[in-house]
């Protein structure tokens, strides 16, 4: 059984699956940058620094997997841009087998440089957040790790994923999603949920059956990422804006933000092109400006 999380624009989940695999699809506009490898075609590598954060694999294929002790830090999170009718799609893979892809101090640091330097990126469209074990999404906090750490590191690394977690798109307290009641009886008893009972929830959009290479989440995230790919980036990022803020508040005041949101769309060229085309019947040519 595979499960993906997903939502527009923008959502992450992240929770121990069990028998599960949890991909989230975060739709951000994030935006000047670099260029990453490609998972479709041929790698292509961008600065020196972001060469050891992927493992591409002859012929284009998927990445490969490691399921020792052995995995080199480096490869615990893999960044691919991909290419042709999935271009401004980025997938983030994490790759931590051995621990069950838990946070460690590391691999928080690789997200928030991948997180920093995709935010400026304004040909990216959609992140998918993806697992690279069978299994499992992420377990959470590398508790192996934080027995070792002295006290007055333990804030600030909690502080860390804290923040790379909130820099990917629209997420959500618990309690907020699935509701107080249900959320203190999960958080109370530490319950492992699988994909069946976190989509029956709320905490997670499908399950789906597993395929025989074992990345039908993944899959299903992709194909949902190509459906927030033709939709203007301007409108995307001002919707997202809206629906974060507007769960924040009260109606009326939400109504309010929706209104301010919609307000900055009016000046755009791609307001503008999205009329044309439509009057044309043809399909948009976005520019993000």
């Amino acid at each position: 059984m595979a499960a993906a999380a997903a939502a527009a624009p923008g959502a992450l989940g992240a929770l121990q699956a069990g028998r599960a695999r949890l991909v989230a699809a975060c739709c951000a506009r994030l935006g000047p940058g670099w260029r990453l490898p490609g998972s479709l075609t041929g790698p292509r590598v961008g600065p020196a620094m972001w060469a050891r954060g992927w493992a591409p694999v002859a012929g284009g294929s998927a990445p490969r997997r490691g399921y020792s002790s052995e995995v080199k830090t480096e490869d615990e999170l893999r960044v691919r841009y991909l290419e042709e009718e999935n271009r401004g799609i980025v997938v983030l893979g994490i790759n931590r087998a051995y621990a069950k892809n838990s946070f460690s101090k590391n691999l928080v640091k690789m997200l928030s440089k991948a997180v920093d330097a995709l935010k400026s990126d304004k040909k990216v469209r959609t992140i998918i957040v993806r697992s690279e074990v069978p299994g499992i999404f992420c377990a959470g906090a590398d508790l192996k790790e934080r027995v070792k750490m002295n006290p007055s590191e333990v804030g600030p690394f909690v502080s860390k994923i804290r923040a790379v977690i909130n820099e990917i798109g629209g997420t959500q307290r618990l309690p907020r999603a699935i509701g107080i009641s249900l959320a203190k009886e999960l958080i109370f008893s530490a319950r492992v949920l699988d994909g069946q009972e976190a989509k029956a929830v709320g905490l997670i959009s499908h399950v789906l059956e597993q395929n025989q290479e074992g990345d039908a989440a993944y899959r299903k995230a992709l194909d949902l990422a190509r459906e927030f790919l033709p939709q203007g980036p301007v409108a995307m990022r001002v919707a997202k804006l809206a629906i974060n803020q507007g769960m924040e508040v009260d109606l009326v005041t939400g109504l309010a933000i929706e209104e301010a949101c919609y307000a900055q769309t009016i000046s755009t060229k791609d307001r503008l092109e999205g009329l044309l085309a439509f009057k044309e019947k043809r399909s948009p040519r976005y520019k993000g400006e």
